[in-house]
């Protein structure tokens, strides 16, 4: 993925964000932040950004998976401060939503994330929970 948009780099534009505290076993051998764990801190932000915008109360008789995931490291991110993930949709279909993610710390920039995720039914794809469609500008990026 090249490098994002820098008007996606702006955390303003983000209708939520969640502070997570990195672990001491997050770091790698140079005491950064290693790949792995920020990975891991973005799907707990999507998690949590699906929790707030009620797609997970939507999900009754069907899941979600990822279909996408792209991640860009713009900086180094380190122990013990806290990350902040900020999330918005950027694009909503169908059965499918794509996210935007941005994680920062002390305002610094650390990483961009685009994800798609898919919603699915016993019989494969299926509508997005009406729930969440229905408030989608909500949860979109700001202008």
């Amino acid at each position: 993925m090249p490098k994002p948009d820098p008007a996606l780099l702006d955390a303003a534009r983000y209708p939520f964000s969640c502070r997570i505290e990195p672990r001491f076993g997050d770091l790698d051998v140079n005491m950064h932040i290693n790949n792995v764990a920020m990975a891991g801190f973005l799907e707990d932000g999507r998690v949590r950004f699906h929790r707030q915008s009620g797609y997970r109360e939507g999900l009754v008789g069907l899941s979600s998976m990822i279909a996408s995931v792209a991640i860009e490291y713009l900086g180094e991110g380190h122990y013990p401060d806290a990350l902040t993930v900020h999330c918005a949709m950027e694009d909503i279909g169908r059965t499918s939503h794509r996210l935007v993610q941005l994680v920062t710390q002390d305002d610094r920039l650390v990483a961009f994330a685009r994800s798609t995720m898919v919603t699915v039914g016993k019989d494969g794809p299926a509508p997005l929970p009406s729930v969440f469609a229905d408030r989608a500008r909500e949860w979109s990026l700001r202008s």
